[in-house]
């Protein structure tokens, strides 16, 4: 097993309980994948560097997991079609 990063923008233009119902998928959808959740770190909202998607800012999460290598592939082609999320990246976490 190995221990991984999660960082996760979504959309601003989500109410509340949307951006709620969003980030309980994702969580699911790791658990699903066998995934471990370790930690969320919620950083709130933030200004982006450059337009993306017609908006200058996004909801940024942090999530740490453990889980085997095959994982993050999977949990990258769920994401890539997932319409909540503006942008994402899985990182392997050095021991």
């Amino acid at each position: 097993m190995n221990k991984y990063e999660l960082a996760l923008v979504l959309s601003v233009k989500l109410e509340e309980d949307a951006r709620n119902s969003a980030l309980e998928g994702v969580k699911a959808l790791l658990e699903k994948s066998g995934a471990v959740i370790d930690n969320i770190d919620d950083q709130g909202k933030k200004k982006f560097a450059y337009e993306i998607q017609k908006m200058n800012e996004g909801f940024y999460y942090f999530i740490t997991f453990t889980a085997a290598g095959d994982v993050p592939a999977k949990i990258e082609s769920s994401l890539r079609i997932n319409e909540s999320v503006i942008r994402f990246l899985v990182v392997a976490q050095g021991e």
